[in-house]
């Protein structure tokens, strides 16, 4: 290995379509128990259920595949626990869970919605509705451009609206979003779907009278590794060989590696060089309460499985 260049994606070989399947089902399994044993509630600390979960995950033989997301009310994505996170779970929180599960790179990815405050039912009726009725269109040659169309349809049938600017995905090996893009709204164009595909499918709804739309924030807790650039900081590279090794390109948290000084120091000089990926949390523009609910599946000839 060259002294400045560490190599990203190195030991990520191309496994058979039998062998991607057969892992992705495993991470799934994992996933889905985890889901179905978490209890959530009000005064619960945000650090404490993400540390737990991807405890959890580890525990069950996997690994997460991205920070556990926990991102509350009109934050609609990329949040997650800061280090000596202070933030509680409150009464009246609209809060999304998105969990991703790896096994040997092979990833399940789901989410869902809890509404504390009791207001907004209506709202994650039509959400959950809209990606059952998108899985439901999902089968080798449909464009994906039908499925945004009929997630758009159930959300303007009850009167609410999708986030335009955020997409389901594609799930290849170490790659949380790859092709294709699977739209939350109409679109005119689109790919088709292929048999074995595995993709994501993921509707964020909002309030009718709201923009349908994210933006940055200046908070970043996520990154992952994108292209190590040389540096005279030697914790840097350091920082960034043991990132590359447990991570390779999934993302982590701020928390998992710079819990010290220098090791914060040595991420912002990461981040500074371009030799990682921000991700900063998202934001519904007109601060609209978000919902999402999202649902891995496995492309078949005439139907799909779903996996998480």
């Amino acid at each position: 290995m060259d002294e400045n260049n560490i190599e990203i994606a190195e030991d990520i070989k191309e496994e058979s379509q039998e062998k991607r399947e057969k892992l992705t089902i495993e991470a799934g399994k994992i996933a889905n128990k985890i889901k179905n044993e978490i209890k959530i509630k009000p005064g619960d600390s945000i650090n404490e259920i993400c540390e737990r979960i991807e405890k959890r995950i580890k525990d069950e033989g996997g690994d997460f595949a991205f920070p556990v997301n926990i991102s509350i009310n009109e934050i609609a994505a990329h949040d997650t626990a800061s280090i000596n996170d202070e933030r509680i779970i409150r009464e009246n929180d609209v809060v999304k869970i998105d969990i991703g599960v790896h096994k040997n790179g092979f990833i399940a990815d789901g989410a869902f919605t809890l509404d504390f405050s009791g207001e907004y039912g209506k709202m994650m009726d039509a959400n959950k509705e809209a990606l059952e009725n998108a899985v439901s269109k999902i089968r080798a040659g449909v464009n994906t451009s039908e499925i945004g169309n009929e997630i758009e349809k159930t959300a303007i049938k009850y009167g609410f609206k999708t986030i335009e600017n955020l997409t389901g995905h594609g799930l290849e090996r170490y790659s949380i979003h790859s092709s294709p893009s699977i739209p939350n709204r109409h679109s005119g164009r689109g790919i088709e779907l292929k048999e074995g595909d595995i993709i994501a499918i993921e509707p964020f709804f909002t309030l009718g009278d709201k923009s349908g739309y994210v933006t940055e924030m200046d908070r970043t807790e996520i990154f992952s590794a994108y292209s190590f650039e040389s540096t005279r900081n030697k914790d840097a590279r350091k920082l960034m060989e043991l990132i590359v090794k447990e991570r390779k390109t999934l993302p982590f948290a701020e928390r998992h590696y710079a819990k010290t000084a220098s090791n914060r120091i040595a991420l912002i000089e990461l981040i500074r060089n371009g030799s990682l990926m921000a991700y900063p949390v998202l934001r519904e523009k007109t601060k609209g309460i978000v919902t999402q609910f999202e649902h891995t599946v496995i492309v078949r000839n005439d139907s799909c499985e779903v996996v998480f």
